[in-house]
């Protein structure tokens, strides 16, 4: 049974991070691309390096960089270069390259330039939050931040926010000033919705629960949820009563079924239920 499960998590967790990465080189291809929307990282580099390097594609272009970029992270990193990040980026740079063999666009899908730009920010974001919450990412400037981060003293963060910038800038003049002010605003827009969706797929749920039935909860706990629990003594205020409390954190379906079962088994419980916002260890995010 549990290998069963072990099995299934793992092609839960790659079937997981592919839909990332193709959600990811869709945005980039479909709708990036053909507009212009030069947001920053690498694809927007290779957006601005196209017109400038006539006899490569934007896709060529993108699988140069990111292969450079790893031989720079073997160089500089070693095993700080995982495998994730080289399958991640690979991958990438290879369904990029394949949509543009199987699907030739000559310009834009349709004539809504802030509809495209919303597909791109959605598919991109949404893509580049499902591959760093599953621990991995999908090279390019990734790498460059973690050769800054070792070597130097630099502000990680603010270094990359300024290339970014440059990049996006730089559409004034390479493109046109719609399409620079477009990178600008998807540029933007890309960075609150990524942080919004890593926080929104790693929340979980964080459960208090005092209760006199101690055997009984935990024994749902264990056997049924397969999670673990921490138990403690403590004493109510108002009554000097001694009880149970069982502390354990799991995902939102665990939690609301949880809820239920613990009002079955001890109506009497107090269930506190709030939110974790990163849960880093065994069954949930790996702390690597």
């Amino acid at each position: 049974m549990a290998d069963k499960k072990a099995i299934f998590q793992t092609v839960k967790y790659w079937v997981v991070l592919n839909v990332g990465t193709l959600a990811l080189a869709a945005g980039v291809y479909f709708f990036k691309t053909p507009n212009h929307f030069a947001t920053g990282g690498v694809s927007g580099l290779s957006i601005i390096l196209e017109p400038l390097i006539p006899f490569l594609s934007q896709s060529e272009i993108l699988m140069i960089i990111n292969a450079l970029m790893l031989v720079l992270g073997f160089i500089f990193l070693g095993r700080g270069c995982t495998f994730k990040t080289i399958y991640c980026s690979a991958v990438y740079s290879l369904e990029n390259f394949m949509f543009e063999r199987l699907v030739p666009l000559s310009g834009p899908l349709t004539d809504q330039t802030f509809l495209e730009l919303t597909f791109a920010i959605l598919l991109t974001g949404v893509g580049s939050a499902i591959i760093f919450n599953c621990g991995a990412s999908s090279g390019g400037t990734d790498i460059v931040a973690l050769i800054l981060k070792k070597y130097t003293s630099l502000n990680v963060g603010r270094a990359l926010l300024i290339t970014d910038v440059l990049i996006a800038a730089s559409s004034f003049f390479v493109f046109d000033i719609q399409a620079g002010l477009f990178s600008m605003l998807g540029l933007f827009a890309k960075a609150f919705l990524i942080d919004g969706v890593i926080e929104d797929i790693g929340k979980s749920k964080y459960v208090t629960i005092i209760t006199d039935k101690i055997d009984m909860v935990g024994d749902y706990i264990i056997k049924d949820m397969h999670r673990d629990y921490t138990a403690y003594m403590a004493q109510g205020g108002y009554t000097g009563n001694d009880k149970h409390v069982l502390i354990t954190v799991c995902s939102r379906p665990e939690a609301r079924r949880l809820r239920v079962k613990v009002k079955e088994l001890d109506p009497a419980a107090f269930t506190i239920v709030t939110d974790a916002t990163e849960i880093l260890g065994k069954g949930f995010r790996d702390p690597g």
